[in-house]
């Protein structure tokens, strides 16, 4: 049997996450960002195993950090025989990552608020016919 050390995420980290979590950020992408801001790198199985999410959890919040490119993918083969491992690490500041929620919601609520100024432009160029 091997031993292994896993950092395991505490209780100022978990207030972390429900800040990002109120920013936006989904459980498991909030959850994966601090967890990975506090390592170098990992792979999926130790992000799995540290943070608690199941491997359909990590690998869809990797996918969105991805499509973000706030992370860096290597590959690193592993002894024997089998695939290569992924090994995952931070790239993008976590400032960056908050601001882009910060700006989707913002751009989310500006959409409605536009449809009112309008309405109200609109209504002020309208006269009112008087009713009979």
């Amino acid at each position: 049997m091997k031993d292994y050390e896993v950092k395991v995420l505490d209780e100022k980290d978990h207030l972390f996450i429900e800040t990002l979590k109120n920013r936006g950020i989904s459980r498991n992408v909030a959850t994966i960002v601090t967890y990975l801001m506090n390592v170098d790198e990992k792979s999926s199985h130790e992000i799995e195993i540290s943070t608690g999410l199941r491997q359909p959890e990590v690998s869809l919040a990797i996918r969105l950090m991805r499509n973000n490119s706030w992370i860096r993918v290597r590959s690193e083969k592993k002894p024997g025989k089998g695939r290569p491992m992924n090994i995952y690490s931070l790239i993008t500041p976590i400032d960056e990552i908050k601001s882009y929620y910060e700006n989707k919601i913002y751009n989310k609520c500006r959409g409605p608020t536009s449809v009112i100024t309008n309405l109200k432009v609109m209504s002020k160029k309208v006269p009112l016919t008087p009713s009979k």
